[in-house]
């Protein structure tokens, strides 16, 4: 599953669908950080002015890590692991990299009634409804942003609780009402890599992915599920 390439990044791909007004684009490369972001910036001014359409694009990054707005230096466990980006998104420290599939959404909030607080939360049930797909239950936790799993098949915490693993961070930015940035979802990642970071500011809980949940599936099959459910959460 994990690839070796990299590839440049540009605007328009030939493989590009439409669905409901909403330009879908998948990238079968390894998409470098920073191209990714200065391509999400250009797509959001442009949605902005009307020229372009609402935008998801679907990809891997290399291995790298990103820092929210809200990120704790001491949180950065092994800064010289991988390149570290300084990420304009809310939230803290998170890891990307070949496995995880990176969902960028550049949605006209303008339009879609101006409540940041429902968009986060149409966001995780988005997720929460693909992760059903494969029959995982993703759940929402107060006071952390992102998708979690219960796992009854680890050992009890020291006070008694079921371990609990994120599977899915979510960190947006809006400009102009156009949302950007958006939710990355552990499908085969090297799970270790998040060892370099506190994942989100959480010390007491781990990281999870489908595979480690034991479930053999590829990205193709998230990618599906993505585009399934997206349209049940949003139109």
């Amino acid at each position: 599953m994990n690839s070796s390439k990299s590839s440049t990044f540009p605007l328009k791909q030939p493989n590009a669908t439409h669905e409901g007004g909403v330009e879908w684009n998948i990238f079968a490369d390894l998409v470098p950080y920073r191209a990714a972001v200065a391509a999400m910036e250009d797509r959001v001014a442009r949605i902005a002015a009307g020229t372009a359409p609402e935008a998801i694009w679907l990809l891997e990054h290399p291995p790298l890590y990103t820092a929210g707005t809200s990120a704790k230096p001491a949180d950065l466990k092994d800064p010289g692991r991988f390149p570290v980006h300084q990420a304009q998104r809310g939230g803290q420290y998170t890891y990307h990299g070949p496995g995880q599939r990176v969902v960028y959404v550049m949605l006209d909030l303008g339009k879609r009634g101006r409540d940041v607080r429902c968009f986060v939360r149409a966001l995780e049930a988005w997720v929460i409804a693909t992760l059903a797909e494969f029959n995982v239950e993703g759940e929402v936790r107060e006071g952390r942003v992102g998708v979690w799993v219960t796992r009854g098949d680890k050992p009890l915490t020291a006070t008694g609780q079921k371990h609990e693993d994120k599977i899915a961070a979510i960190g947006i930015r809006l400009r102009k009402w156009i949302s950007f940035h958006g939710i990355s979802i552990n499908v085969d990642p090297d799970l270790e890599h998040f060892s370099g970071i506190v994942p989100c500011g959480i010390t007491e809980h781990g990281v999870t992915s489908l595979v480690d949940l034991g479930l053999p599936v590829a990205m193709n099959d998230v990618d599906v599920a993505l585009r399934r459910c997206f349209s049940q959460v949003f139109d």
